[in-house]
């Protein structure tokens, strides 16, 4: 079965910096578009940032615009979030997730375009 297991998540201080990555286990991944969601306690789950595999355009949720940068290293199946200027507001728990759709940009931003989750990586950022 088709996995993503995503690590890097830890505690940081405001203004510290993070990477995530995140491994899929098979080679088909390659022709999917990756997305990272966050849900902190009591809220919702939301768009962090996704990466597309054709054009590898990128998109990013308006927190986290200028701070976080998604990247990917398709030989070796990992995707990366690199968070830089962490903020006390950025604590969650990071999902990584992908999707083999290809389509209206708008459909990234939702989680339910994605079909295959990792298992989250908890990220604590203090003040």
């Amino acid at each position: 079965q088709d996995q993503l297991v995503e690590s890097g998540g830890g505690s940081v201080q405001a203004g510290g910096s993070l990477r995530l990555s995140c491994t899929a286990s098979a080679p088909t991944f390659r022709r999917y578009t990756f997305g990272w969601f966050r849900q902190a306690p009591g809220k919702e789950r939301e768009f962090v940032a996704a990466q597309t595999w054709i054009a590898n355009s990128v998109y990013y949720g308006d927190s986290v615009k200028g701070r976080f940068t998604i990247s990917r290293d398709s030989a070796k199946n990992v995707v990366f979030l690199q968070m830089n200027s962490l903020k006390r507001e950025d604590t969650a728990v990071y999902y990584c997730a992908a999707t083999t759709f290809n389509g209206d940009s708008s459909y990234y931003y939702q989680g339910g375009t994605y079909a295959c989750w990792g298992q989250g990586t908890q990220v604590t950022v203090s003040s």
